[in-house]
């Protein structure tokens, strides 16, 4: 699938909450590593992962991708990302981030899926209190200094 339209198929399955056309894009033993809620790998955790993850507490997702930039094997694209949250103390709040898609593709479709995503706003869309936010960044900071790229940065 050209990227463009791999892109925009990607979005819009989110938006129009289409969890198996969504996991149709990843290969058969693709992974999605979702900011907030981790890795999900096959078709059936991917698609469960749009129907009833992401809507569980939100609704009216919008998802732009901008500049992607492919060589076939890895996709990368800057994105604008936003939804209504349904938790309580969000009041229907319309929160919103940006971020980076990085994609693995293989035989055109997405074999793993990754992102860097600036969700501070989003958290003080959503009236998040500051202990909250500081244990959602501690435990993307702990994430962070397990990978095995950031042990030269970890050495003394």
């Amino acid at each position: 699938m050209e990227t463009t339209c791999l892109l925009r198929a990607f979005c819009d399955a989110v938006e129009q909450r289409k969890g198996a056309a969504f996991a149709d894009l990843f290969t058969d033993d693709g992974v999605y590593h979702d900011v907030f809620y981790g890795a999900f790998t096959g078709h059936a955790a991917i698609a469960d992962m749009i129907h009833d993850v992401f809507y569980r507490t939100a609704t009216d997702f919008r998802w732009d991708m901008h500049d992607p930039v492919s060589d076939g094997r890895m996709l990368y694209a800057r994105y604008t990302f936003s939804y209504r949250s349904t938790l309580p103390e969000a009041g229907g709040a319309r929160a919103m981030f940006e971020g980076v898609a990085i994609m693995t593709l293989r035989d055109g479709r997405i074999a793993e899926y990754h992102e860097v995503a600036n969700t501070a706003p989003a958290f003080l869309d959503m009236h998040f209190v500051p202990e909250r936010i500081a244990k959602i960044v501690a435990k993307q900071g702990a994430e962070l200094k397990a990978r095995p790229e950031m042990a030269r940065h970890l050495a003394n």
